[in-house]
């Protein structure tokens, strides 16, 4: 009997000994997978427009007052982030927090931009206590940017060009539009490719 307990606590401890090494290389091996797998940015959709072209001219009707300007040289030295959403769209609401925060953190406007009945956004410019920023209603606008998915970011740096652009479903999406101009490259992924290049 003693010695059976004996076998059993070395082969429990045996077992032990092989999972805590198994999940050692488990853990080794996500760690180097992270590294290896380079951060995703926003995807660029657009074909009219790319990163470095002069933004289209537009000055249009606020339905939260006033008239909005895009393109050309902002006059307070602001860059702006033209943002692309529906009133319909889930993943669009989920960001609306988001966009609150980096109108008040970064030095950056933030323009809402849709189309569709007026009344049906005044009511969600209503529910989601929007009225801090500028929002456009005009099918020109899209169309002028080839916007056929959303929701979908346009940054528009102070000098009226489009600095990066892209489909951002995530908070890291919107943020790697602001690290892709800082980067001086139109998106995340085109700045990794030119690592990648200089390394090779």
């Amino acid at each position: 009997m003693t010695y059976a307990l004996i076998i059993s606590s070395l082969l429990s401890w045996a077992i032990i000994l092989m999972l805590t090494l198994a999940v050692w290389a488990l853990a080794r091996q996500v760690g180097l997978l992270h590294e290896r797998i380079q951060p995703v940015g926003a995807l660029s959709l657009g074909k009219a427009i790319k990163a470095g072209d002069t933004a289209p001219v537009f000055t249009l009707a606020s339905l939260t007052g006033g008239s909005v300007s895009l393109g050309g040289t902002d006059q307070q030295g602001q860059g702006t982030l033209l943002f692309f959403l529906s009133e319909t769209c889930p993943v669009c609401k989920t960001l609306l927090p988001v966009l609150d925060a980096l109108r008040r953190q970064e030095r950056l406007r933030v323009v809402l931009a849709s189309d569709g009945e007026a009344d049906e956004h005044l009511a969600f410019i209503a529910a989601h206590g929007l009225q801090a920023f500028p929002y456009l209603l005009s099918r020109e606008v899209g169309l002028a940017y080839q916007i056929s998915k959303l929701p979908y970011g346009v940054l528009i740096d102070e000098h009226g060009t489009v600095a990066s652009h892209g489909l951002v479903n995530t908070r890291e999406h919107l943020e790697s539009l602001l690290e892709a101009r800082r980067l001086g490259h139109a998106t995340v992924q085109a700045y990794n490719a030119a690592q990648q290049g200089l390394q090779s």
